[in-house]
């Protein structure tokens, strides 16, 4: 008997590990247990998808930058939708999510500290993107909480005299810093608790390891550089609260439209 063939293998260790993490939210009676299993369904159909594009993407400069836009405006719908950002608020969320990704790259790439190849400035974007997204995220739900539970020191201040941004800009302080913790112990763990994705795909692709290493640390040095960018940027710019904001999850009529 044969071996089974790659897709099938993939397929049911796919199967296997989704099985374990929906049977221990719905031991635990987690609200939408099987939010994993559609991810991972989502996650199948964009993968298959992005390799086929890929095939013939990889290697031209302009089908590159378009790509790297649609992911750049598919993570701003992202962020914006989970974070439940008004239609008035998503152009200074997507002004900072772009001013990260594209100081990132122009280092990366000016320095010469990565070759400026359709291959790398995919790879590169792609990862800054999609980490900049998280911290958008996390920056905007921080921030609403922390204004939200600490409102009446804020509405003291602002009796007081002080600006809406006077009034809420330790609170700002604070978010941005909880927002980029996940990225910095990403980053002080890296090689002892953590293989990160961009050192081990470049030693599957034939990269000496301090090759993989010189681009991994490019990576991690990018993504807190954007991180920081992003979420200091959006705060600068819509931080100035001069009422109340709900709490992170409850359902708002900006949100609704």
């Amino acid at each position: 008997m044969g071996a089974l063939p790659p897709w099938l293998t993939t397929a049911i260790a796919v199967v296997v590990l989704a099985g374990i993490a929906t049977a221990c939210l719905l031991a635990m009676r987690v609200p939408a247990p099987w939010a994993g299993v559609g991810a991972l369904a989502r996650a199948a159909l964009q993968l298959t998808a992005l390799s086929l594009v890929l095939t013939g993407v990889i290697q031209d400069p302009l089908l590159v930058a378009l790509g790297l836009l649609v992911m750049l405006t598919a993570a701003v719908w992202t962020a914006a939708r989970r974070a439940q950002t008004s239609w008035r608020g998503v152009p200074p969320l997507a002004l900072s999510m772009l001013l990260g990704p594209l100081a990132v790259m122009t280092v990366a790439f000016a320095s010469g500290a990565i070759e400026l190849t359709p291959r790398y400035a995919l790879a590169i974007g792609g990862i800054i993107i999609g980490n900049t997204m998280t911290v958008a995220i996390l920056t905007q739900r921080i921030y609403q909480g922390a204004v939200h539970d600490h409102w009446d020191e804020v509405e003291g201040w602002l009796a007081l005299g002080a600006t809406p941004w006077e009034s809420t800009r330790g609170l700002a302080r604070s978010s941005i810093r909880t927002a980029l913790l996940p990225s910095i112990d990403q980053t002080r763990t890296t090689g002892i608790v953590v293989l990160p994705g961009a050192f081990v795909g470049a030693i599957f692709a034939g990269a000496s390891p301090f090759e993989a290493g010189r681009f991994q640390l490019v990576v991690l040095a990018g993504i807190i550089a954007a991180g920081a960018l992003t979420s200091t940027t959006l705060l600068r710019m819509t931080g100035a609260v001069a009422s109340r904001p709900p709490a992170p999850g409850a359902p708002t009529r900006a949100a609704k439209g």
